[in-house]
C-alpha cells in the first residue's frame, strides 16, 4: 500500500479529484494549507502599500492505495495540476504499513 501527499493549487482541486475518481480512487482528504517553494512568495500591492506575501494558499491532498494504482494515481495528479507555472506544486509517495478501518477493524487494503 502506498501513501501520497500532494501539495497543489487551490483552483485545481476539482480536476485533481475528478482523474483520481475516474481511476476508482475511493476517497481522498483534502487540507487548506499554507506555503512556499522556490517561488518564495510575491509581493502584493493593497490600497497603495506594498506588501511582501511569504506564504501562498496551497491545498494538500492525501490518498491511501493499492501498489498497483500507484502509478496511474501519480500520472492522474501532475497531468491535471500541471499550469506550466512555477508553484505548481508537489507529489509526495510514502509507503504504508497499515491502514484500520474504525468502525469494522478492518485492516490492510480492505480498509481504504
Amino acid at each position: 500500500m502506498k501513501f501520497i501527499s500532494a501539495v497543489i493549487k487551490p483552483f485545481k482541486l476539482d480536476e485533481v479529484r475528478e482523474a483520481l475518481s475516474q481511476l476508482g480512487v475511493n476517497g481522498i482528504t483534502v487540507t487548506e494549507v499554507k506555503g512556499f517553494g522556490r517561488q518564495k512568495g510575491h509581493t502584493e500591492l493593497y490600497r497603495g502599500a506594498e506588501y511582501v506575501v511569504d506564504f501562498l494558499p496551497k491545498i494538500k491532498i492525501e490518498v491511501a492505495l493499492d501498489d498497483e494504482l500507484l502509478d496511474r494515481a501519480v500520472e492522474a495528479i501532475e497531468s491535471a495540476a500541471r499550469t506550466g507555472k512555477i508553484g505548481d506544486g508537489k507529489i509526495f509517495v510514502f509507503e504504508l504499513e497499515q491502514v484500520t478501518r474504525i468502525r469494522t477493524g478492518e485492516t490492510g487494503a480492505s480498509a481504504i
